[in-house]
C-alpha cells in the first residue's frame, strides 16, 4: 500500500504532459482553430533483452495518457496519429479514448510511418556512432552538424521538413472546427525539429514524455511553437 500510494503521490506531481496542455490551450487561446501536435510518446519501459522500438507503455506512462487526454479542452475534435511503434500508438489511443470519455469529440487513430525512425538508415550504424559520440546527445549533435556518418542518418535538414510536411498536411484536410491532430513519436524526432526548425539546441531543456511542438497555420503562414519560445514562420518546402 506504502508503494502505490508513493507511486500516486509521484504521479500527482510529476509535470510530464501539463505544460504540453498549456501550450495548446495558449495556441487556441490566441485564434487558431486548427492545430497539429507533434507529441512524444508517454512513459515506457527500457527492457534491454528486445529490440528497443518493441519496448511498450509503463502502467504510469498509461496514466499519464488518460491525464493528458482528461485536460484536454473537450470542445476540441481530436483526431490521431502515431510512429508504428507500439508504445506511440497506444500513447495516441489513450489519449483519444480518454478525450472522447470525458466528453470531447474524436475520430480515429492510425499508424504514419513518417512519423516512425525513418531518418536511421542503418540502426546497427547508429548505435556504434552513438557509443563513438559518448551517447545521445552527442550523436544528434554530431548529425545536426552534419558530421555523423551518412550511410547511418539521413541528413538532417531534410528529415526535419519531411516531419514538418507531415504535420501540415494534416492541417490541410480539416474536419471539425477547433480541432487538434495529435501526432505521436519519439524524442529524437522532437530534438530533430526543435534544433533544426526552432534553433533550440540538443543541449538545451530535455525532452519529456509527452512533450510537444505544435504546428498551425496563421496570416497565410506555417508556424512552429515549443514550450521554450515564441512561435517562428517555418515552411516545409524541401
Amino acid at each position: 500500500m506504502t508503494a502505490e500510494i508513493s507511486r500516486k503521490s509521484a504521479l500527482a506531481t510529476r509535470l510530464a504532459g501539463d505544460g504540453s496542455v498549456e501550450l495548446i490551450e495558449e495556441v487556441f487561446a490566441a485564434g487558431v482553430d486548427h492545430a497539429a501536435v507533434l507529441l512524444r510518446h508517454s512513459a515506457r519501459e527500457y527492457d534491454p533483452d528486445i529490440h528497443d522500438l518493441l519496448n511498450p507503455l509503463t502502467d504510469e506512462g498509461r496514466e499519464l495518457c488518460e491525464r493528458f487526454g482528461a485536460r484536454l479542452d473537450k470542445s476540441l475534435t481530436l483526431r490521431g496519429y502515431a510512429s508504428p511503434a507500439e508504445r506511440c500508438s497506444e500513447t495516441a489511443a489513450l489519449i483519444l479514448e480518454t478525450h472522447r470519455a470525458r466528453g470531447g469529440g474524436a475520430t480515429r487513430c492510425r499508424p504514419v510511418e513518417g512519423l516512425g525512425v525513418f531518418y536511421v538508415l542503418d540502426q546497427m550504424k547508429m548505435w556504434q556512432a552513438m557509443q563513438q559520440a559518448g551517447g545521445m546527445v552527442g550523436l544528434l549533435r554530431a548529425w545536426f552538424e552534419g558530421t555523423a556518418p551518412g550511410d547511418a542518418m539521413a541528413p538532417a535538414d531534410l528529415a526535419a521538413r519531411l516531419v514538418l510536411r507531415v504535420m501540415t498536411g494534416k492541417l490541410e484536410t480539416p474536419v471539425a472546427k477547433p480541432q487538434l491532430d495529435i501526432l505521436v513519436t519519439h524524442d529524437i524526432t522532437l530534438h530533430l525539429v526543435r534544433d533544426r526548425l526552432l534553433g533550440e539546441s540538443v543541449e538545451g531543456p530535455e525532452i519529456e514524455y509527452l512533450d510537444a511542438l505544435v504546428a498551425f497555420r496563421r496570416d497565410g503562414a506555417w508556424w512552429l511553437r515549443s514550450r521554450h519560445g515564441p512561435a517562428r514562420q517555418v515552411s516545409p518546402d524541401l
